[in-house]
């Protein structure tokens, strides 16, 4: 006869299995707490919550899907992942193994996908960054492969597209992971001003520390999406470390646009036309080959 605990046991498996099950079914939103249908979400709505339009995450490969045209999407640098170098220490979990867990969670190497397609025709050279990938922050790996990105946009005279979505530097890289500012930085100013290049720079919830200060802030047309949360300190830190009350809203995008601080919000339904004529206007023009 079956005992008490495997009864409970048994029943807590169900009750985790239909948890796990309505998950992948329902999406809550972020911003209004609604339940969104998840494949309607993906296929129809582009993560954007039927109820109030609040922008919601993305992959970075559902991302890409939006962006690049198909069958035109030509990866970079896949085989480059992150050591712990520094041998961080942690009672949480090493290094080494949220790496890991972050790689089978998401299917990616690292907390960036870089690579060159077509956008309505027109060949780029374009990165996504996955907040999902340990908080899509920017380690050594991340900021070699946008710096290897910007460089051979540079070399071939392609446009260049950064979507970020990260919270800053990756702490258990240390220093090495705050050198990647400024190696990005350097790499991005011979990208603009001495190739003469277009640089569109793509702000998505979140997008904090070391990338808001760096890259992410350099874009010749910087873009963000509506309702994004973009700051160089998240709220919860800054009130933590300066014991002040930080506004509600001063960190999102319509307040900052009104601030001066981008150049336009575009909800992501309108982005890939917006991008289209953007590159177009800078002389861009569709090629029939990826190649070209």
């Amino acid at each position: 006869m079956e005992g008490a605990s495997d009864i409970l046991r048994t029943a807590s498996k169900d009750s985790l299995d239909r948890i796990e099950l309505c998950q992948k079914l329902w999406t809550q939103c972020e911003g209004c707490d609604h339940l969104n249908y998840t494949k309607f979400l993906k296929s129809n709505m582009l993560y954007i919550c039927e109820h109030c339009g609040y922008h919601l995450k993305m992959k970075s490969l559902d991302r890409i899907d939006l962006l690049v045209d198909r069958d035109t999407w030509d990866p970079f640098d896949e085989h480059m992942v992150s050591i712990d170098i520094n041998e961080w220490d942690c009672t949480d979990k090493p290094y080494q193994d949220r790496i890991a867990s972050s790689q089978r969670d998401t299917g990616l190497t690292e907390a960036i996908q870089t690579g060159m397609g077509k956008l309505n025709g027109i060949t780029v050279a374009i990165g996504v960054m996955d907040f999902q990938f340990i908080g899509g922050s920017m380690g050594s790996v991340v900021g070699e492969k946008i710096t290897r990105l910007i460089e051979y946009a540079a070399n071939r005279s392609l446009p260049l597209i950064i979507v970020c979505a990260s919270g800053g530097a990756r702490m258990q890289e240390g220093i090495l992971s705050l050198m990647q500012m400024a190696k990005i930085s350097s790499a991005s100013y011979d990208y603009q001003c001495n190739k003469k290049l277009f640089y569109l720079s793509i702000l998505t919830t979140p997008t904090t520390g070391g990338v808001t200060a760096s890259f992410g802030m350099l874009g010749d047309i910087i873009i963000t999406e509506p309702g994004a949360s973009i700051a160089f300190a998240g709220k919860r830190v800054i009130e933590q470390t300066l014991n002040i009350t930080v506004p509600e809203g001063i960190q999102e995008a319509e307040y900052l646009f009104e601030k001066g601080s981008f150049d336009s919000i575009v909800p992501r339904n309108s982005l890939k036309a917006t991008l289209g004529e953007l590159l177009q206007l800078h002389g861009f023009f569709p090629t029939t080959s990826i190649l070209d």
